[in-house]
């Protein structure tokens, strides 16, 4: 069965024409998926019975299975999701002042093997459709009953790894008459793919782009980041000021203080060196002890 939150709008209209149906039911379709945010075809009362049964043969709704929930003292929900094939993916909501916040995985597992990061130790097993990317949202929407505002591809996986489906998502959660949130408050994080940055600057999207640094030299870097071997310090700098340059946007880099390691003075003064003169945002993390992988060992 194909998973009908996998299509685009434009390329849902042209699964409808194979199924001898009018392109504008896609339009309906969006809305129940995404604005009403419905679990079967049987809830899709506006279309004919005779297209709910259609559908209901030809695709699925992915519908996932909350494994485990768990809610800090802030606010923050930590969610451990069945993805209905036997593995389990972590999304988590947080709440400021501005809104609700949703940090969404892009991969089960992850292959970059950042020594700092949860992802680490949790073997890469395939990537996440754009369906599935979706349905963290729609899941954590229906589970709360709330409705988010921003949207992170910050959790497990790398994002630009995954590009083509990621990009695809972006394009779902950003249409207007479906979950019509605008590319302003998406945030893709990247650990430094060189190539895809630059062809995410190509393409021109007002998505935020957050960069993982974590340290001024190659030495240090590549010490915590295995991908610094690949692309080193210069390179991702060159692809930054690219991307700069072509969006006119200001990238965020995290900077994640790893105590008597990157975290002294002349770190300091080197990252400053290092970030003269460019657009962007600087945002210090805090190294917290990696609890999660326990929680995935559970599944596995």
């Amino acid at each position: 069965m194909k998973n009908i939150k996998n299509y685009t709008i434009n390329e849902l209209k042209e699964e409808l024409k194979t199924l001898g149906e009018k392109p504008y039911r896609a339009e309906q379709i969006f809305k129940w998926l995404y604005q009403v945010n419905v679990t079967s075809f049987e809830e899709m009362t506006d279309l004919s019975l005779e297209l709910r049964e259609k559908l209901k043969k030809e695709y699925d709704i992915c519908n996932y299975n909350i494994l485990e929930k768990q809610v800090s003292k802030d606010g923050t929900v930590k969610y451990l999701f069945d993805i209905l094939d036997g593995n389990a993916i972590e999304t988590v909501l947080m709440t400021y002042k501005h809104g609700k916040t949703i940090c969404v995985s892009s991969q089960v597992g992850c292959k970059m093997g950042c020594k700092f990061c949860a992802s680490t130790g949790i073997a890469f097993i395939r990537n996440l459709t754009s369906g599935e990317i979706v349905e963290q949202l729609l899941a954590v929407e229906k589970d709360l009953s709330i409705k988010i505002s921003n949207i992170v591809f910050m959790g497990i996986g790398e994002p630009l790894d995954n590009f083509d489906n990621v990009m695809k998502a972006i394009e779902i959660i950003n249409y207007p008459k479906g979950l019509g949130i605008g590319a302003r408050h998406i945030s893709i994080s990247t650990c430094g793919l060189v190539p895809k940055i630059y062809e995410i600057a190509d393409k021109d999207l007002q998505c935020t782009l957050s960069i993982s640094l974590h340290a001024s030299d190659d030495k240090k870097r590549s010490s915590m980041m295995p991908i610094n071997n690949l692309y080193n310090i210069e390179e991702l700098m060159k692809a930054c000021k690219y991307y700069i340059k072509k969006t006119n946007k200001r990238i965020s880099f995290e900077y994640a203080l790893a105590k008597d390691n990157n975290d002294n003075e002349q770190d300091a003064k080197e990252l400053i060196k290092l970030l003269k003169g460019m657009l962007c945002h600087v945002n210090l993390i805090p190294i917290n002890k990696i609890e999660e992988r326990q929680i995935f060992q559970k599944y596995k």
